[in-house]
């Protein structure tokens, strides 16, 4: 298992939370930290917990795409971790299972667990078998934390498109989503962190953009032109998910 790890070196604590979840797995993964070369704390941590470091090239995805490109060999499954996101203890074991016994299933997600900028719980998305059905029109409901990608699949898909800022991760299932079906864990796998520096928190509206540029770009062209039917309701459920999530967190904080 390779464990991409991107980060702009500037959180080291919540960097040394997410390679211990790493490291806390019962698979054997190797890490590819992929980082700015003028953050020694980064250097210290990959040296710590047993990782390669790679100078970011710049942009979020094209990071991961190198941290792929140089750990790939060998690897029979890929998945990326951001520096402020965690796996659940037995994360990956429970993922690989799920690809193991779906030899057809090229990704495998889970229940994802929202977290603040403390660690408290948020609320836990449980997305299921029904996820993968409404990509392609509705909102993205598959976790990218947690999520294992099967990395034959990977290389035919062609990596991340790094024309896109945000909405990568989705554009990327919608391509794997022609090679083969998706599988699930109905356990939680990961925590994702929710706070105000989170890019998608940050640029909600850039993200939506994105999303249905991938999302028309993934449909037939007569389905193409009505498209905008779904995507009004798309984006006022997704606008209203995030209040509600931003009005948790601020009761969290509160109590």
């Amino acid at each position: 298992m390779l464990v991409v790890v991107p980060t702009l070196g500037v959180r080291p604590t919540l960097l040394r939370q997410t390679l211990e979840s790493i490291r806390a797995q019962s698979v054997r993964t190797d890490v590819v930290i992929v980082a700015p070369t003028d953050q020694p704390d980064t250097e210290s941590l990959a040296r710590s917990f047993d990782a390669r470091i790679v100078t970011d090239p710049g942009g979020l995805p094209a990071a991961i795409n190198l941290g792929v490109e140089i750990g790939l060999d060998d690897h029979e499954y890929v998945t990326w971790l951001n520096d402020d996101d965690l796996l659940e203890p037995n994360s990956l074991a429970r993922t690989l299972a799920a690809l193991e016994t779906s030899p057809a299933a090229v990704v495998a997600f889970g229940w994802c667990r929202y977290i603040d900028d403390t660690g408290r719980e948020l609320w836990i998305s449980r997305a299921g078998s029904w996820a993968p059905r409404i990509l392609g029109w509705g909102p993205d409901l598959i976790p990218q934390p947690g999520m294992v990608v099967r990395s034959s699949a990977w290389v035919r898909a062609g990596g991340l498109d790094t024309s896109y800022r945000l909405a990568f991760d989705l554009d990327l299932l919608l391509r794997l989503r022609t090679q083969g079906p998706f599988v699930h864990v109905n356990s939680v796998v990961s925590s994702f962190r929710w706070h105000p520096t989170s890019l998608t928190v940050e640029d909600r509206d850039l993200n939506i953009r994105e999303s249905e540029r991938a999302k028309r770009a993934a449909l037939g062209p007569i389905a193409r032109k009505f498209s905008w039917v779904w995507e009004g309701p798309v984006r006022v459920a997704t606008h209203s998910a995030a209040r509600q999530v931003n009005r948790r967190a601020l009761r969290v904080r509160a109590s």
